[in-house]
């Protein structure tokens, strides 16, 4: 198979991470399953995934308590044709995202792209996951990022100024990040058993694999619900929205 073949026979798949417990939210039930405008928050970028023509497959991280809740919601939808599976989430955030791709990887290619996205973040449009895949290709991966507005200073005690960092160079990453599926299951597999504890971002493993990770602009709409102000944002504009359709 050449190069212009292997391409067209690659396939974009998307993991879904909604296994988070939403502390910080001090709700019962977890953010991306708390209902905005009659639907859950995790929906919207269901429906956004789903509906992509670019997007293959979707593969969903989540508790099993919360699985059967999110298939009829699928269903609801009408947006289940493109889901393949669940997988249980792990002990961090990375864990969860280790075990989506093992499960990915029986259905997909090394060559497959996947597209890993939060819940969390509904607003996700259709343009920047176009833009992603498109910046993916070429490249080992891709990540949308948005530059630091703040003077950014470093501090190793968390009291005082320990250094100021060039916020010129300094970029607040976002989701989704695209990755070639075969390279980064191992560069996340290489990070057993402890390394990958320590991980806060999704494309930390890809760098630290040497992974060649392309950046492209973010969207200050696709914000990710963390705090009560968030969710209360997020409810804002999907009543503008609600509003705007009405008239």
């Amino acid at each position: 198979m050449n190069a212009r073949e292997e391409k067209a026979h690659r396939r974009n798949i998307a993991l879904l991470l909604s296994g988070g417990t939403g502390t910080r939210m001090g709700t019962d039930i977890p953010k991306q399953y708390l209902e905005v405008g009659g639907r859950p928050v995790l929906s919207c970028c269901i429906e956004t995934l789903s509906r992509h023509s670019k997007i293959d497959a979707i593969q969903i991280v989540a508790e099993a308590s919360w699985q059967e809740k999110i298939s009829e919601w699928l269903e609801t939808a009408d947006v289940e044709k493109k889901f393949r599976g669940f997988s249980l989430p792990g002990k961090n955030r990375q864990l969860s995202i280790l075990h989506g791709l093992e499960d990915m990887h029986r259905y997909g290619k090394d060559t497959d792209y996947v597209l890993v996205h939060d819940a969390a973040r509904p607003m996700l449009s259709a343009d920047l996951i176009t833009e992603c895949l498109e910046a993916a290709a070429g490249h080992d991966g891709a990540i949308p990022v948005l530059p630091m507005k703040d003077t950014v200073y470093c501090s190793k005690d968390g009291r005082t100024i320990t250094s100021l960092l060039d916020r010129g160079v300094i970029f607040a990453g976002q989701a989704p990040e695209a990755f070639v599926l075969g390279k980064y299951l191992e560069a996340n597999r290489s990070l057993l058993p402890d390394r990958i504890l320590r991980i806060n971002g999704s494309t930390e493993p890809a760098v630290m694999a040497g992974m060649d990770i392309a950046m492209i602009p973010g969207d200050e709409r696709n914000f990710k619900i963390t705090t009560k102000e968030d969710m209360e944002r997020f409810r804002r504009m999907i009543a503008l929205a609600d509003k705007a359709g009405r008239q």
